[in-house]
């Protein structure tokens, strides 16, 4: 399949006895790696955001709530974000609130089946939680898939994305106009777009691994012309070519990811929920 998106880079547990062996650190070029979470663990990114975000970013809207969650892993964070967003304590799953998918209704994707399969065994939230394999960087699967979800509930829009160390995974396997287009599609998807962006450390690092193994470079290291400063770059993208505004910095995780929440203002967006309304 075609390069979509992931969650991860960072150095894989050792293999377990008697359990198939993990891949390699730098085996997986997308950033499907499968005990992401051992490494970065879902509360070092859940902890910087206030607990009431959604009643302070739509305090009257109607409900549920859409959520699009890309590149989403095995689940751990998708399910992390959805308790922290909503209240819900660890012990508490949708058989201990059931009214849970009232607020918020959340569509996770990721390009890896083996790590969709063990989000959906996983899942405390199956009735609110869904979990798809999907390669977002594929239009012509992206594009009735999405629509028929959104349809599902009379909209054509996600009140919020969550895009979680996944843009550079794009960027290395799509180039610098992927990432923009990557960023342009979100930007007209969402009102609101939480991103974790891997900074340019991050890239060379992936890159050294890969190299290590005696793998092909990536496509497009070499040639990025969107370098240096991620979270600063991805900011100029959105801001300027993608109509959305920078709201807050939730601050940084210890491995030196910025939070940055977006909004939309542009008429990509407004183009959308207008239609979704005449109809």
């Amino acid at each position: 399949p075609s390069p979509g998106v992931r969650r991860a880079e960072g150095k894989m547990a050792a293999p377990v006895s008697g359990v198939s062996p993990v891949l390699e650190p730098g085996a997986a070029p997308y950033g499907n790696f499968p005990n992401y979470s051992r490494f970065h663990p879902p509360e070092g990114r859940v902890s910087l955001l206030p607990g009431g975000l959604l009643r302070s970013l739509f305090p009257a809207a109607a409900r549920p709530l859409l959520g699009l969650d890309v590149g989403c892993n095995s689940g751990e964070l998708s399910v992390a974000l959805y308790r922290h967003l909503l209240g819900l304590q660890e012990s508490e799953g949708s058989l201990d609130q059931p009214a849970a998918g009232k607020d918020l209704n959340l569509l996770c994707c990721d390009i890896d089946p083996v790590l969709i399969e063990r989000a959906q065994q996983c899942s405390p939230f199956p009735a609110s939680i869904s979990f798809a394999n999907l390669d977002i960087m594929d239009s012509s699967a992206r594009e009735p898939f999405l629509s028929s979800y959104l349809g599902r509930f009379g909209r054509s829009t996600f009140d919020i994305g969550f895009c979680m160390s996944v843009t550079m995974w794009i960027h290395l396997n799509h180039g610098d106009n992927g990432l923009m287009e990557f960023l342009s599609f979100l930007s007209s998807l969402c009102k609101y777009l939480l991103i974790e962006p891997q900074p340019w450390k991050c890239y060379r690092a992936a890159a050294r691994r890969l190299r290590k193994l005696g793998r092909n470079d990536f496509d497009h290291f070499r040639s990025l012309a969107i370098n240096g400063d991620m979270a600063e770059r991805i900011t100029q993208i959105l801001t300027k070519d993608c109509a959305m505004e920078l709201v807050c910095c939730f601050g940084s995780t210890s491995w030196d990811r910025s939070l940055l929440l977006f909004k939309s203002n542009g008429s990509n967006y407004e183009g959308r929920e207008s239609s979704e309304q005449e109809q």
